[in-house]
C-alpha cells in the first residue's frame, strides 16, 4: 500500500510541474515549481518501483496524462472535448488492464 502512496505523490508532482509549466510562461519564477515538480516525480518513481515497473510507470503516465488534462479544464479553463475524455476513459482501461496483466502474471 505504501508504494502506491509514493506512486500517487509521483504522479502528483509531475502534474503540479505540468501544470506550473503554464503559470511559467508569464511568470519565469513558476520555472522553480517545474524542476522541483519533475526532480520530485522522478525521486517518487524511483522510490516506488518495488511495484513492478511497467505497472508503476503505466499507471505514472498514463495518469498524469489524464489528471493534467482534467486540471487544465478546471484551472486555466482549456478546452476538454468529447474526443478528450474518450480518451481519458481509454487511457483509464489501457491503465486497469496492465495492473489485471501484472496481477494475472502472480
Amino acid at each position: 500500500m505504501k508504494k502506491w502512496l509514493v506512486l500517487a505523490a509521483a504522479i502528483g508532482s509531475e502534474v503540479a510541474a505540468t501544470l506550473a509549466l503554464k503559470a511559467a510562461l508569464g511568470h519565469p519564477a513558476w520555472y522553480v515549481l517545474v524542476v522541483a515538480g519533475y526532480v520530485a516525480a522522478f525521486v517518487f518513481l524511483a522510490a516506488c518501483l518495488g511495484l513492478k515497473i511497467g505497472v508503476a510507470y503505466g499507471v505514472w503516465a498514463a495518469s498524469g496524462v489524464a489528471l493534467t488534462a482534467v486540471l487544465a479544464r478546471l484551472i486555466p479553463h482549456e478546452p476538454l472535448t468529447r474526443t478528450m475524455g474518450a480518451g481519458i476513459l481509454l487511457i483509464s482501461a489501457g491503465v486497469l488492464l496492465v495492473e489485471l496483466g501484472a496481477q494475472a502474471a502472480h
